[in-house]
C-alpha cells in the first residue's frame, strides 16, 4: 500500500491527505520570481521547502513533473531594460542565469520544468479569448478585465468576502473597470514598451492571467499541487483559481500549500529598511549547505526569522556531520539500507522537517557509536539517504569541511560568534571530546582570540597574532 502524505491544504484549512489525479503520478506547479534583480532570501524559502517536497514525492511515486516558472515580463524588468538600453530578454537571462548559480549552491535540484511567460503569449491570448467566450471577462479601452463578481466563490483561498475586500478600500479606482474587484488580463503596451499583438490591441499580459495559462499548457486544466509564498494567497492565486476554473469548468488545483514568511532580525524585508538579503551575499558568509539547512530549521508554514546566530548554528551542526563522515570515509555504504522511517513519517505528516532534522541528529550518534565496520556500513548509508531527501550531505566529506573552516572563522571583532565557539568548546571538554576542544581552540587562535581558563570558566581575550 503506497503511504499517505499528509499536507496542510490553505483552500480547506485542514491537514488532508494527498490525492492525485491520475495514480502514482503527481503534478506541481510553484510560482518562481520575477527575474529583475538577484534572488533573496524570500525567494529562497519557497525553492528549499518544495525542493524538499519534490523529493518525497519522487521517493513515494512513481512520476513527479514539477514546474517553477520565471515571470520575465514586468514593470521592473522593463523599467531595467530601458535604463540599461538592453531588452528585457537580455535582463531576464541574466537573473535567471543568476538564480540557476544560486539554488544549485544552497542545494535545490531543478525542476522538471521552467516556463517562462514571453513564451506563452499565444496560450495566454487563448486563456483570455475563452474567458471573454464563456462570459468572465470583458474589453474597456485597450484593456481585458475578469468579472470577479461572475465566479461565485472568489475569495474562499483567502477566506475574504467581495463586500471585505471593498469595506474601507481608499484607492481610485480606474476608469475601464466595470466594477472596483475586478482584476486586468490583458493590457495596451505603449509604443516605446514591449508588447505583442493580440485582438485587443497591442499589449501584454497581466500577472495573474500568466500562471494559469502556463499550468493549463503544460500540466492540465487541474492540478494536483500549487505552491508559493504565503504572500501569493491573495491576490495572486486567488485570481488564478477564478481564471482556471471560469475558463475550464473543472476544478483548478487539488492541494495548495504555502510557506510562511521571512524576517530578518525580527523586521520585514525591504529595500527601506536596507535589510534585504541576497543569496549571493549570504554565500560570501557561508557555504549554500549552511544556509540551505538554516531555512530548513523552522517549519515551512511558520515564519520565519534570520540571524546570525542561525546561520553559525547551521554551520556548526553541518561540521558535525561532515567530521564523522570523514571518519569513516573509507566505509563503503551499505547498498541494502533504506531512508530511515521516522524521517519518512516527519515529512510525509506535513513536511515537519524540523523532527526530520532532530531523527537526522539521532542517526549520526548512532554512526558515532558503531563499533563495527559492518554498523558503521549500515548507520552510514541511512544517514546520508535519510538526508538526501532534505537535499543536505551531499558532498564528500573532505570538500564540505574545507569549505565550511574557510567560511567559519569569526573576525576579530566578531565577539558573538567567538563566545558561540568558545561554548561549543566547553561542551566538548564536559563529553571529554578533547579532540574537538583542542581544534576549536586552534580555530579561535587563528582568528586572533586567545582562552584562558579560569575557575570559574573560560574567558576570551583578543590578541594579535605574530606574522
Amino acid at each position: 500500500m503506497k503511504p499517505v502524505i499528509r499536507l496542510h491544504n490553505t483552500l480547506t484549512g485542514k491537514k488532508e491527505a494527498l490525492r492525485t489525479l491520475v495514480p502514482d503520478r503527481v503534478t506541481m506547479y510553484v510560482c518562481g520570481p520575477t527575474v529583475y534583480d538577484y534572488a533573496h532570501l524570500g525567494n529562497a524559502r519557497p525553492a528549499v521547502v518544495f525542493d524538499v517536497l519534490a523529493r518525497l514525492l519522487r521517493h513515494d511515486y512513481a512520476e513527479l513533473v514539477y514546474a517553477r516558472n520565471f515571470t520575465d515580463i514586468d514593470d521592473k524588468i522593463n523599467a531595467a531594460a530601458a535604463a540599461q538600453g538592453v531588452s528585457i530578454a537580455a535582463i531576464a537571462d541574466r537573473y535567471i542565469d543568476a538564480y540557476h548559480g544560486d539554488m544549485r549552491a544552497l542545494g535545490v535540484a531543478a525542476p522538471d520544468l521552467e516556463p517562462r511567460v514571453t513564451a506563452h503569449i499565444p496560450a495566454i491570448i487563448d486563456l483570455v479569448q475563452t474567458l471573454i467566450a464563456r462570459g468572465h471577462a470583458y474589453v474597456s479601452a485597450g484593456h481585458v478585465l475578469f468579472h470577479v463578481r461572475s465566479y461565485a466563490e472568489y475569495g474562499r483561498l483567502s477566506r475574504r468576502r467581495a463586500e471585505d475586500m471593498l469595506a474601507g478600500a481608499r484607492i481610485e479606482v480606474a476608469p475601464y473597470k466595470s466594477d472596483p474587484l475586478d482584476f486586468v488580463l490583458w493590457k495596451p503596451s505603449l509604443s516605446a514598451a514591449p508588447g505583442w499583438d493580440s485582438p485587443w490591441g497591442r499589449g501584454r499580459p497581466g500577472w495573474h492571467v500568466e500562471c494559469s495559462a502556463m499550468i493549463s499548457q503544460h500540466l492540465g486544466h487541474t492540478i494536483d499541487i500549487h505552491g508559493g509564498g504565503q504572500d501569493l494567497i491573495f491576490p495572486h492565486h486567488e485570481n488564478e483559481i477564478a481564471q482556471g476554473t471560469c475558463a475550464y469548468g473543472q476544478r483548478y488545483c487539488q492541494t495548495w500549500v504555502h510557506n510562511s514568511f521571512v524576517t530578518v532580525n525580527g523586521q520585514k524585508m525591504s529595500k527601506s529598511m536596507g535589510n534585504v538579503l541576497l543569496v549571493r551575499d549570504l554565500l560570501r558568509q557561508a557555504p549554500g549547505e549552511a544556509i540551505q539547512l538554516a531555512l530548513l530549521a523552522t517549519h515551512y508554514r511558520y515564519p520565519f526569522d534570520w540571524n546570525a546566530q542561525r546561520l553559525s548554528g547551521a554551520r556548526r551542526m553541518l561540521r558535525r556531520y561532515y567530521e564523522s563522515l570523514a571518519r569513516v570515509h573509507d566505509v563503503t555504504a551499505s547498498g541494502s539500507a533504506l531512508p530511515d522511517p521516522t524521517v519518512l513519517a516527519a515529512l510525509r505528516n506535513d513536511m515537519n522537517v524540523p523532527l526530520a532534522l532532530a531523527r537526522l541528529r539521532a542517526l549520526l550518534t548512532v554512526l558515532d557509536d558503531a563499533e563495527t565496520v559492518a554498523a558503521q556500513s549500515v548507520a552510514k548509508a541511512r544517514l546520508l539517504k535519510s538526508a538526501a531527501l532534505l537535499g543536505l550531505l551531499r558532498q564528500p566529506a573532505h570538500v564540505a569541511l574545507q569549505s565550511l573552516c574557510a567560511h567559519s572563522l569569526p573576525q576579530s571583532g566578531d565577539a558573538d560568534l567567538a563566545a558561540q565557539l568558545l561554548n561549543e568548546r566547553s561542551r566538548a571538554r564536559r563529553e571529554r571530546d578533547f579532540a574537538r576542544a583542542d581544534a576549536l581552540r586552534l580555530e579561535l587562535a587563528r582568528a586572533g582570540f586567545a582562552i584562558q581558563d579560569k575557575l570559574d570558566g573560560p574567558v576570551l581575550r583578543p590578541f594579535q597574532q605574530e606574522n
